[in-house]
């Protein structure tokens, strides 16, 4: 087991690192969902989720997303007001509404697939396809124990 450090170092250090990564591909990628589509990121990952096929709730979507409340109570102002999904209150759970899908809302996930998955084969082009599959890997496992240490 290697010793442990006594300083931090941003430079080694996992979570920073993760998070470092995460902010400048979303960076990139932001402006093109922005200027072609009007979405913010959560908003584009929002849509996304709910292509999957269920109506889900708030609470859902946090859990799924892993966004933090106030983002998605935003996310979802924007998109209800756009007519991108649509808010179905829950008659035995006033407390609780549905969200989904509106017709619009499938067209912008359709149009914006092609891009996003566009950008993801261009920066991931260069790396070997079995460092991609350890990344996944990897990822899940990481995601795994966060959860397990809540």
């Amino acid at each position: 087991m290697p010793p442990k450090p006594s300083r931090l170092n941003l430079d080694t250090y996992l979570p920073y690192r993760l998070s470092l990564a995460s902010n400048k591909v979303s960076a990139l990628i932001a402006k093109a969902y922005e200027m072609r589509f009007g979405l913010t990121i959560p908003q584009w990952r929002m849509l996304v989720v709910l292509s999957e096929g269920n109506a889900l709730s708030q609470k859902q979507l946090i859990e799924r997303t892993a966004m933090d409340k106030v983002t998605i109570s935003r996310a979802v102002s924007a998109l209800v007001e756009r007519g991108l999904i649509v808010r179905t209150h829950q008659a035995h759970d006033r407390r609780t509404d549905l969200l989904s899908l509106a017709l619009s809302g499938q067209e912008i996930v359709r149009d914006v697939t092609p891009v996003a998955l566009e950008f993801e084969q261009t920066l991931i082009e260069s790396v070997d396809p079995a460092h991609i599959e350890i990344l996944h890997a990897l990822l899940h496992h990481l995601e795994q124990r966060a959860d397990a240490l809540k």
